[in-house]
C-alpha cells in the first residue's frame, strides 16, 4: 500500500493530474465509441478539461468549479461526456483531500450533484432513479475516498506528534536521571573525597610551619605535597560545581577541556612534579600543542599526568622517562616510555587501580587507540589522537607489565 499512499500524497498532485490526462487521451484515442472517432465537440470539451487539471493542480477550488462547468456544458451538447464526468469526479476527490474544512467539501459535493442531476431532468421516474443511483459512483466514491485519505493523513500526523512527545518525555526523564546521578556523585566528592583531601592539605601545612628545623630537601617535599594537594582540592571543587550545576559551566565540556594556551604550562607543571619526585624526565614537546582544541588538550594533559605517575609507582622514583608530544598533520602523537630501572618503586595502595583503563577509555572516545606494553628497556604507553573525532575504537592492546624485565607488575592509578 506504500505506492498507493505515495500516489495520493499532497505533494504529487501534478503527477496525478498527468496520469489522469493520459488516461483521458487513451480513452478518446483507443476505446471504441459509437462513432468511428471522437467528435469535435468531445475534443473541444476534453482539451480544456485536460489543461485546467494541469494548470490548477494546486488550486482545487478553481479546478472543481471549472470541471463542473465543463461537465454541465458537455451534458447539454454531447452524448458521451465520460471525460468531463471523470474530470469533475476527480476534482471533487482532490477538493476533499485538500480542503481546510468540511464546509468546502460539502459545497463542492452539492455542486457536482446538481450538475449531474441536470442530465436526468425530464426523464421518466425509473430512469431518474437510475441517475440518482449513479451518483453513488460519480460523487459518493470520490468523497468517501478523499475522507479516508484525510483520516489516514491525520492519524499519521497524530502518530508523529505522539512519537515526538514520547521522545521529549524520554529525554526529560534521562536528563532528570543524569541530574540525580550528578547530585549523588557531587555529594560523595564533597562529603568524602574533598573533605579528606582538605584535611591532608591542612595537616601538611601545619606540619611545615611547626617543624622549622627540617632538612631543606624535606621542606621541598612538604611544599610540593602541599601545592599538589591544594591544586587537587581546587579541581575537586570545580568538579563538584560542574556536577551540581552543569549548565552554569558549559556542562560536560568543562570536565574534559582546558584552554589551549594553558596546556604547555600545565604539562610543564606535571613534568616538574615528576622531577621533584625523583624521576628524570626528558620532554620533547611540539610548540604546536598550544593550538590544540580544548578537549584533545585535556586528554594529552591527563595522559601525561597518569603516565608519569605510573612511572614513579612501577619503575621507581629514580627512573628515566621520555615524554614525546608532537602534532603532525593535525593528529597528536603522544608517547611516554621509561627504562624500568629506577630502583624501589613507590608503594601502591591495595586493591589496584584503573589508570590504563581510564587512559584507554579517554583515547577511544576521541577516536584513537592506546598501546601499552613492555619494551626491551622498560615500559611504553603511546597513542595517536586523530585530527577529527571518529567512531571510538573497540580494539586496544592490554598487556601485562609483569613481562617487562626488571619492572614490577603495574597497578595503574
Amino acid at each position: 500500500m506504500s505506492w498507493l499512499g505515495r500516489l495520493f500524497d499532497l505533494r504529487d498532485t501534478l503527477v496525478r493530474m498527468v496520469l489522469l490526462d493520459l488516461t483521458g487521451l487513451c480513452y478518446l484515442l483507443v476505446v471504441p465509441h459509437s462513432t468511428s472517432t471522437p467528435t469535435t465537440a468531445q475534443w473541444v470539451l476534453a482539451v480544456p478539461a485536460f489543461a485546467m487539471a494541469l494548470a490548477a493542480h494546486r488550486r482545487p477550488v478553481v479546478n472543481m468549479v471549472a470541471q463542473a462547468a465543463l461537465l454541465a456544458v458537455a451534458i447539454s451538447l454531447i452524448d458521451d461526456f465520460t471525460i468531463n464526468q471523470v474530470g469533475a469526479s476527480w476534482a471533487l476527490l482532490e477538493m476533499t483531500m485538500r480542503a481546510r474544512g468540511p464546509r468546502a467539501i460539502w459545497l463542492a459535493t452539492a455542486l457536482l450533484v446538481v450538475v449531474d442531476l441536470t442530465d436526468s431532468i425530464g426523464d421518466p421516474p425509473r430512469r431518474f432513479a437510475s441517475g440518482v443511483v449513479g451518483l453513488a459512483v460519480e460523487v459518493g466514491v470520490p468523497v468517501l475516498l478523499g475522507l479516508v485519505i484525510r483520516a489516514n493523513r491525520e492519524l499519521s500526523r497524530q502518530a508523529v506528534e505522539r512519537a515526538l512527545a514520547e521522545q521529549r518525555q524520554h529525554e526529560s526523564e534521562s536528563r532528570a536521571a543524569r541530574a540525580d546521578e550528578r547530585s549523588a556523585i557531587a555529594r560523595e566528592l564533597h562529603d568524602v573525597v574533598a573533605h579528606h583531601v582538605a584535611s591532608m592539605v591542612l595537616r601538611v601545612g601545619v606540619a611545615r610551619h611547626v617543624l622549622t628545623d627540617l632538612d631543606p630537601r624535606v621542606g621541598e617535599v612538604f611544599d610540593d605535597v602541599h601545592g599538589t594537594g591544594t591544586a587537587a582540592l581546587a579541581e575537586l571543587r570545580r568538579l563538584v560545581a560542574v556536577l551540581r550545576n552543569p549548565d552554569g559551566v558549559r556542562g560536560d565540556a568543562a570536565l574534559t577541556a582546558i584552554e589551549p594556551a594553558a596546556l604547555p604550562a600545565a604539562i610543564g607543571a606535571s613534568i616538574d612534579r615528576a622531577r621533584q619526585a625523583g624521576i628524570t624526565v626528558e620532554a620533547d614537546l611540539d610548540p604546536a600543542i598550544g593550538s590544540l582544541d580544548a578537549v584533545r588538550g585535556m586528554a594529552v594533559l591527563r595522559l601525561t599526568q597518569e603516565a608519569l605517575t605510573n612511572v614513579a609507582r612501577h619503575a621507581g622514583t629514580s627512573a628515566l622517562a621520555h615524554l614525546v608530544v608532537a602534532v603532525r598533520d593535525g593528529a597528536v602523537h603522544w608517547e611516554v616510555s621509561d627504562n624500568g630501572r629506577g630502583g624501589v618503586p613507590v608503594s601502591v595502595p591495595a586493591g589496584g587501580g584503573h589508570g590504563i583503563t581510564g587512559m584507554r577509555e579517554r583515547v577511544e572516545v576521541l577516536g584513537g587507540r592506546l598501546e601499552a606494553g613492555p619494551t626491551e628497556a622498560g615500559w611504553r604507553v603511546r597513542t595517536v589522537l586523530p585530527a577529527t573525532a571518529t567512531e571510538p575504537s573497540t580494539r586496544s592492546l592490554p598487556r601485562d607489565r609483569a613481562a617487562s624485565a626488571g619492572s614490577p607488575a603495574p597497578e595503574p592509578a
